[in-house]
C-alpha cells in the first residue's frame, strides 16, 4: 500500500512540474512588476539630466568650455546609437523574425528579412522628401518655427532660406523617425523581458534594461536638444519613450504562454520597419553631424567609441 502511495506521488511530480516551480514564476513576475516601475522612473530621470543642461546655459563654466563639453557628450551618444543599431536592433530583430518564420516553416530563398528593413530605410526617406517638397511650396511655416526654435536664417536671402526650410524638414521627420523606432524597439525588449520565466534571466534581463535605458535615454533627449526642440517638445518625447518598454513588459506578462507565430511575425515586421529608419537615422543624420568638423579631433572619435563600448558591455551582460 505504501508503495502505491509513493508510486502516485512520483507521477504526480513528474506530470506536474509546475508545483515546485510555482514559488520561482512568482518571483519572477513580482520581479517584472518591480522592474516595470524602477525602468519607468530611472529613465524619466536620466532623460531630465540632458534637459537641465539646456535649460541652465548661463553657468560659471565659459562658453567655449562648455560647448566643448556638451561634443564631447554629443560624440559619446553617437556611439551609443551607433552600437545600439549594429549590436541590439538588427540582430535582436533578425533574431525574432527567423524565429517566427521557422515556427510558420516558411523557407525563403528572397532575403526577406533584409528588404524589410531597407522597406523602413526607404519610407523615412521618402516622407523626408514629401515633407520637404511641401515646404518648398508652402513657404517657411511659423508653426514649425515654434516647434524647432529656428534661429532666424529666414532674414538672411534666398539661398539661406531654402537652407532653413531644408533643415527644418529634415529634422521634423528625422526626429519623428527616431524617438518611433527607439520606442517600439523598447517596447519589444519589454515584451521580451514580460515573455521570459526563469529567475536569473529574468534578474539579469532587469539589470541590463536599467542600464541600457538609462543610457538611451540620456542619449535621445541630447540629440532632441541639438535639435532645437523646445523643452515641452522633449518632456512630450521622453515620457512616450519611458513608458514604452514598462508597457511591452506588461504585454510580454499578459502574453506569457500564448506564444502565437504569426502574431510573433507581425511583431518582427514592424521591428523590421523601425530598424531600417533607426539605420537611416543613425548613419544619415546622427554619425555626420558628429563627425563633420573641419579639424581632425582624434578625442571625438574616441570618446564615439566609450559610447559604443558602454552599450556593447551592457548587452554582453545580457548574454
Amino acid at each position: 500500500m505504501a508503495g502505491v502511495t509513493e508510486e502516485k506521488d512520483m507521477e504526480k511530480a513528474v506530470w506536474s512540474p509546475g508545483l515546485d516551480s510555482a514559488p520561482l514564476s512568482v518571483f519572477a513576475t513580482e520581479l517584472k512588476l518591480g522592474s516595470l516601475v524602477t525602468l519607468l522612473l530611472l529613465t524619466i530621470v536620466s532623460g531630465l539630466v540632458p534637459l537641465f543642461l539646456f535649460r541652465h546655459k548661463g553657468s560659471t563654466v565659459t562658453s567655449g568650455t562648455r560647448q566643448r563639453l556638451l561634443s564631447l557628450i554629443s560624440c559619446f551618444s553617437g556611439g551609443v546609437f551607433l552600437s545600439t543599431c549594429l549590436l541590439d536592433l538588427m540582430p535582436s530583430y533578425l533574431a525574432s523574425i527567423n524565429d517566427a518564420l521557422q515556427g510558420l516553416n516558411i523557407t525563403l530563398q528572397f532575403p526577406l528579412q533584409e528588404f524589410i528593413m531597407a522597406m523602413g530605410f526607404f519610407l523615412v526617406l521618402i516622407m523626408e522628401q514629401v515633407a520637404m517638397g511641401y515646404k518648398d511650396q508652402a513657404g517657411y511655416s511659423e508653426e514649425t518655427d515654434a516647434l524647432l526654435g529656428s534661429p532666424g536664417l529666414v532674414h538672411s536671402g534666398v539661398g539661406m532660406h531654402h537652407v532653413h526650410v531644408d533643415v527644418n524638414a529634415h529634422s521634423a521627420v528625422r526626429t519623428m523617425a527616431l524617438i518611433l523606432s527607439l520606442s517600439l524597439h523598447s517596447a519589444m525588449e519589454g515584451v521580451a523581458l514580460g515573455l521570459q520565466q526563469g529567475r536569473g534571466e529574468v534578474l539579469k534581463s532587469c539589470l541590463a534594461l536599467l542600464v541600457h535605458k538609462s543610457i538611451m535615454s540620456f542619449s535621445l533627449i541630447l540629440r532632441l536638444g541639438q535639435g532645437r526642440l523646445h523643452i515641452r517638445a522633449m518632456l512630450v518625447c521622453l515620457f512616450f519613450y519611458s513608458f514604452m518598454c514598462p508597457l511591452g513588459i506588461g504585454l510580454g506578462i499578459a502574453w506569457a504562454g500564448q506564444a502565437d507565430p504569426v502574431e510573433q511575425l507581425t511583431r518582427s515586421v514592424l521591428e523590421g520597419m523601425a530598424t531600417g529608419a533607426f539605420l537611416y537615422v543613425t548613419f544619415l543624420e546622427i554619425l555626420p553631424h558628429e563627425l563633420s568638423s573641419h579639424h581632425p579631433q582624434i578625442d571625438r572619435v574616441l570618446v564615439l567609441l566609450c559610447g559604443f563600448s558602454a552599450i556593447a558591455a551592457v548587452l554582453f551582460i545580457k548574454i
